[in-house]
């Protein structure tokens, strides 16, 4: 059997419409590599399994039987692709022409580079903030939520969040790339061992990045191509309690496993004091709205 050279993962969770809109712009561009399509669905209840057996039998469908979030839901395929190239992609996505074709030419050219991403385009045809962003250092993280980032857009001090100092025209290394588009080589991932299952939903994609990194592998922002991206039409619908924590618990568990050993203790006590706080009125808005 000869394999693939690009394995697409996409993951599911009640998105039918936009999961169908997802698949279409992959087979109007199935002839840019020779591809498999592997859809985990995490146990949604709006038809999407029915709409992929019939619709689109050339996918291949995993069900999950629960809801298993972002980083384990897409694990669940890593046994199963088996392509040179594997591209993690939201269901909330379409792909444009020439990008699939583009990003893998890249990285055939560039061995140093351990994972990619293109241009994430919003519905308003706006970039995608999220596109390319900075590990959250204490620094980056304090001015991103101050806001110091907007109110200094073009500041290489203030705005290393987004990279606002940078045009987001231009090929360029970042720290991070988003979980709605990553393109990396399989055995990039394999030897990183995908996605930390620690991280229910955000934060993984971080975690992902942090490792290749580590690796000596770089991470490349490559927006001579693009997608558009539904912003949030993937985020779980169902307003529990855990998934309003699950990007501060993400926080937490990046700082904890990534940076602790980088800062002193008065400065890492800072850090948990404030998500501490995060999580106080998260939980206080929780109830007051439910």
């Amino acid at each position: 059997m000869i394999k693939p050279r690009l394995s697409i993962i996409i993951l599911n969770y009640n998105t039918k419409d936009l999961l169908e809109s997802c698949l279409e712009s992959i087979k109007e561009n199935k002839d840019e590599a020779d591809l498999e399509v592997v859809v985990c669905d995490n146990a949604s209840t709006d038809g999407s399994s029915d709409m992929v057996k019939s619709q689109f039998p050339w996918v291949k469908l995993i069900e999950n039987k629960e809801t298993l979030g972002f980083a384990a839901g897409n694990n669940r395929a890593k046994n199963i692709v088996s392509g040179e190239y594997v591209l993690i992609l939201n269901s909330d996505t379409e792909i444009k022409r020439g990008t699939l074709k583009e990003s893998l030419k890249y990285l055939d050219g560039h061995p140093e580079v351990g994972a990619l991403t293109c241009k994430l385009v919003l519905s308003d045809g706006k970039l995608d903030p999220d596109t390319r962003r900075s590990f959250p250092t204490p620094w980056i993280t304090f001015s991103h939520f101050l806001k110091l980032d907007l109110i200094f857009p073009m500041s290489r001090l203030f705005a290393q969040y987004w990279y606002g100092y940078r045009s987001a025209e231009e090929v360029q290394e970042v720290d991070v790339i988003q979980g709605a588009f990553t393109l990396a080589r399989k055995k990039v991932l394999d030897d990183v061992g995908w996605y930390d299952e620690d991280y229910f939903m955000d934060g993984e994609d971080i975690d992902l990045c942090w490792k290749i990194k580590e690796k000596g592998l770089k991470i490349i922002y490559f927006p001579k191509v693009s997608i558009i991206h539904y912003k949030k039409g993937t985020k779980l619908k169902v307003k529990s309690l855990r998934n309003i924590m699950a990007g501060v618990d993400s926080m937490e568990i990046f700082y904890k496993k990534h940076l602790w050993s980088k800062y002193p203790i008065f400065i890492n006590l800072l850090v948990l004091l404030g998500i501490k706080l995060i999580k106080v009125l998260r939980f206080i808005k929780f109830y007051l709205l439910s």
